[in-house]
């Protein structure tokens, strides 16, 4: 039900082209890098390893 307001919203109210642009080079960004990534080219140092079992229990 929440997803129809928000589309009625849109519908209504539609984002500004600025808005539009915003999020377009955003996922254009994403796109590249995670490109980079799988073509291996990715630098190490950019690379966040894993930790590996729990987080660790603060008392």
């Amino acid at each position: 039900m929440t997803w129809l307001m928000r589309m009625a919203r849109w519908a209504r109210r539609p984002p500004s082209m600025r808005q539009v642009r915003i999020v377009a080079v955003v996922i254009a960004v994403v796109l590249v890098i995670a490109g980079l990534e799988w073509l291996g080219l990715w630098p190490d140092w950019a690379t966040v390893e894993p930790r590996g079992g729990r987080l660790p229990r603060l008392n």
